[in-house]
């Protein structure tokens, strides 16, 4: 038997909604990681000239450290943003569905 808790939530059309807005959103920054990530691994890969070059003269930072620490930087902020979405917009929507679906029980 299926607890009618759990039927209520997949019958609301915004829980669709829901499950389709999370899993663009994780999947259109899952495709900027890779993007970004790979990008850096070819570089490295076929143009090692490049990631050794100096920043600007008489710098030890090269474009390689400079890139690396871009990717960090990079990553933190879309954890970031996914996280403030997450609890905000997504955490919203699942509260409203959640409920609803409790008066229906």
């Amino acid at each position: 038997m299926s607890n009618p808790l759990y039927e209520n939530i997949k019958r609301d059309p915004r829980y669709a909604q829901l499950v389709r807005q999370r899993g663009r959103f994780a999947a259109t920054l899952a495709l900027l990681v890779i993007i970004v990530f790979f990008s850096f691994v070819l570089l490295v890969a076929f143009v090692p000239s490049f990631i050794a070059a100096r920043i600007f003269e008489g710098s030890n930072l090269t474009v390689g450290f400079a890139l690396g620490f871009f990717q960090f930087v990079f990553f933190c902020l879309l954890t970031w943003v996914y996280v403030r979405r997450a609890n905000g917009e997504f955490d919203s929507l699942n509260e409203q569905i959640v409920q609803d679906a409790l008066k229906k029980s």
